[in-house]
């Protein structure tokens, strides 16, 4: 009986770490792998264990599956072989990717599968007959250069469908290290490209061996930390991994990966552009002649160039980049070292400094690339000193999906579409790319942000006028979604108090379209059609009262026509439609808390609430999110609520145990400290107790269980989720129908509805 793989020590062994562990880690499995099969040689013929792919690298992580090649003449059994191998390898929990062929079988599959013949460019001989091991590798690499055009050509098709579902190692919050743009893979990949014939430098090679390596550093520790296959650096799991990658935080982290993602995509990029020119001679006979582009640019082997004789200044830079965006092309590289010669920009820059970069960045997505190589050659910096900060710098929650940077960019594209909607579509881009710029400066990123975006507008020569509009747009660029998600839009007063912040109806407009902008690029979970309904409704209505329409004409009327009629009769009623539950019901403590409660154990999501009561009947409406099918189970909810309203459904001990049942996945670091609010200035007729905290199940219950408890009635709600953490807004009258003003009744309602939400304070 084989002994097991004996690896928990090696695992546990800190000083080992990224390459070196790697290395120490194939080792002992591959002796491990030889312990197997030394009682199991068959007789006659041939056969050899190959490593190949990741194993043949010997870049075995903690969590790698093992990549192993029984080779074998024709005629040659090797049954005993594969029993003594792969049952053990099995039985011991490892991951397993394995084939039994002959020379000739393999060399078929390798001729017409990309995965497969790259795998074998790894290959190394572990046991057996080491010419079986070198008749194969010689005839893969004879093979491969071969048919290196063609393999060239899928490699290049593979590296931009790979980018374009892997992500970004450099941008991404959660990078993918191996599969992202700038990840391992690249690295490997243009390995394969020059061993196919491409003209890659050997020495650029040499110098991404140390980005390569500072990523399998990280990827180790994120085998040991997850303990679990997968190359996605998740929020959860990176403070484990800095940990034990020796970095002081997990920013310091994400900033190392950052700045190797960065390297390898760039050079990736540079690499992959050439080998399609060279490659492509329909393509470089097209690009051969040089074009004049004007104002001292050509386009030169389908790169942007300076003509020769030009001294660049600021606006040169961005007049290159201008180009290289409109007409979806890189820039040459001599021309970039060129362009790092040109003084800082005056100030006030030149009119057409100013023009030429909005220019830019109304071009959209495809100003993104060509800023990002700006950026790599510190020209974007040159422009803009304060975009250093925000370079590569994580946001600390899974509310995002870019880096600091990136996402201004991102917000830039988006907005550049909607420019069309707005009076000053310059403002609002310029906007857009600079609403986060206060981010990685102490203080509010807001405030800070203004003080920055007015000093930069006016240094690109910006009226006073536009120079306040730009700092407003940045101070305030989260007001709309802020309030359309957390207050009521039917109270005069909300409506008032934001009119009073944005003191023009054309600001209103810039503002609704960056918070769609800044939505849209935050993240698949930041922006939908409900959040845009309650932005736009919430811009319409201010914009009607700045253009003199005081009126707030509710958006339904509540109680309807319809519900008055219902509660007439004072009966039960339970009326369910579209994603609205409504119960109409006697009167009585504790009923909002009961339905909300009802709602959490069918999982669902509440995101908005009213409630009304008059002469003793009450009317409660819920608004709920359905789930990814969209279909509510509408029937088995009515009759839990009629249970509970009638006292035959254990509501709180239900959630308790539903709570307990589920398992608890690591909390992102985007939790926000529990935190209560009042505010007795927004609501016209009713004090609004703003409730923040990790959420979790039965939440909402708990909130006003604790409200009903303190004689509270609750009017209305609006419930805002931001990734793990909600922020819960509640419109409330004490016992006599009034504000909650008593200093005193405020610390016990604070009191209460801390322990709600972190019952450890």
């Amino acid at each position: 009986m084989p002994s097991p793989l004996q690896r928990a020590d090696l695992l546990a062994d800190r000083h080992l770490a990224g390459r070196a562990f790697c290395e120490a880690y194939t080792d002992l499995v591959e002796d491990w792998l030889r312990t197997l099969v030394q009682h199991a040689a068959p007789d006659g013929g041939r056969w050899a264990l190959v490593a190949v792919g990741g194993q043949g690298r010997r870049e075995l992580a903690p969590q790698s599956d093992l990549d192993l090649l029984l080779l074998h003449d024709k005629g040659c059994d090797v049954t005993e072989v594969a029993d003594a191998l792969w049952y053990p390898i099995w039985d011991t929990g490892l991951k397993l990717g394995h084939a039994v062929r002959t020379v000739r079988d393999t060399l078929a599959l390798a001729g017409d599968d990309l995965e497969t013949a790259t795998s074998l460019l790894s290959a190394r001989h572990l046991m057996g007959d080491e010419r079986l091991t070198e008749d194969l590798t010689e005839k893969v690499k004879v093979s491969w250069r071969k048919r290196g055009r063609r393999w060239l050509d899928e490699l290049a098709r593979s590296v931009g469908q790979r980018h374009a579902e892997a992500g970004e190692v450099a941008f991404d919050l959660e990078p993918d290290l191996k599969d992202g743009r700038g990840g391992l893979r690249d690295v490997h990949a243009l390995g394969w490209a020059q061993a196919a014939g491409a003209d890659v430098d050997p020495a650029l090679l040499v110098e991404l061996a140390h980005h390569h390596d500072a990523l399998l550093d990280v990827r180790v520790e994120l085998h040991r930390a997850a303990a679990k296959p997968g190359d996605r650096l998740l929020l959860a799991e990176q403070d484990a991994v800095a940990a034990g990658t020796g970095d002081e935080n997990a920013d310091q982290l994400m900033a190392r990966v950052a700045a190797a993602g960065r390297a390898i995509a760039w050079a990736s990029d540079e690499s992959w552009f050439e080998i399609r020119l060279r490659n492509d001679t329909s393509l470089r006979n097209r690009l051969r002649r040089e074009r004049d582009l004007g104002d001292g640019l050509v386009l030169r082997s389908g790169r942007i160039a300076l003509a020769d004789g030009v001294t660049p200044d600021a606006t040169t830079i961005l007049r290159v980049a201008l180009e290289a965006s409109r007409r979806d092309a890189r820039i040459e590289l001599a021309t970039l070292d060129r362009l790092c010669e040109a003084e800082d920009p005056r100030d006030p820059w030149p009119d057409a400094a100013r023009v030429t970069m909005v220019d830019l960045l109304r071009h959209g997505p495809a100003s993104i690339p060509v800023i990002e190589v700006l950026d790599q050659y510190e020209l974007w910096t040159k422009l803009l000193p304060e975009w250093e900060p925000t370079r590569s710098l994580p946001q600390r929650n899974v509310f995002h999906r870019f880096t600091v940077d990136r996402h201004l960019l991102e917000c830039s594209a988006e907005a550049a579409s909607l420019a069309h909607r707005t009076p000053r579509p310059d403002l609002l881009v310029l906007g857009a790319l600079l609403h986060d710029i206060g981010k990685g400066r102490p203080g509010d990123h807001s405030e800070v942000g203004e003080q920055l975006a007015t000093g930069i507008a006016r240094r690109m020569g910006y009226g006073d006028q536009d120079v306040d509009t730009i700092g407003f747009l940045v101070r305030h660029h989260l007001l709309l979604s802020d309030v359309a998600t957390r207050r009521d839009l039917d109270d005069p007063a909300t409506i008032s108090m934001v009119a009073e912040v944005a003191e023009t109806p054309e600001r209103v407009a810039l503002l609704r379209a960056l918070s769609e902008a800044d939505g849209l690029s935050t993240g698949p979970t930041a922006w939908g059609s409900w959040k845009a309904q309650l932005v736009d409704q919430l811009g319409g209505r201010v914009a009607n009262q700045l253009n003199g329409d005081d009126s707030v004409r509710p958006s339904s009327e509540f109680p309807s026509a319809e519900q008055r009629e219902l509660m007439a009769d004072g009966q039960l009623h339970v009326v369910c439609a579209d994603e609205r539950i409504t119960v109409i019901c006697p009167d009585r403590m504790g009923l909002f808390c009961r339905i909300a409660g009802t709602l959490s154990l069918h999982g669902l999501d509440v995101v908005e609430a009213n409630a009304h009561s008059t002469d003793g009947v009450a009317v409660d409406e819920f608004r709920v999110l359905a789930g990814g099918s969209g279909v509510l189970p509408w029937d088995e909810i009515r009759a839990d609520v009629i249970k509970a309203l009638n006292g035959r459904l254990a509501v709180q001990a239900r959630l308790e145990e539903r709570a307990r049942s589920r398992r608890r996945r690591p909390r992102g670091p985007s939790q926000f400290p529990p935190r209560v609010r009042f505010d007795n200035e927004t609501g016209s007729n009713a004090t609004v107790i703003e409730a923040v905290g990790p959420n979790r199940i039965g939440l909402l219950h708990g909130l006003t269980r604790a409200l009903s408890e303190l004689d509270l009635d609750v009017r209305s709600a609006k419930i805002h989720t931001m990734g793990d953490d909600v922020v819960d807004s509640f419109y409330v009258t004490d016992g006599a129908g009034q504000k909650v003003l008593d200093p005193e009744h405020q610390n016990e309602i604070r009191r209460a509805l801390l322990h709600v939400l972190d019952p450890d304070l």
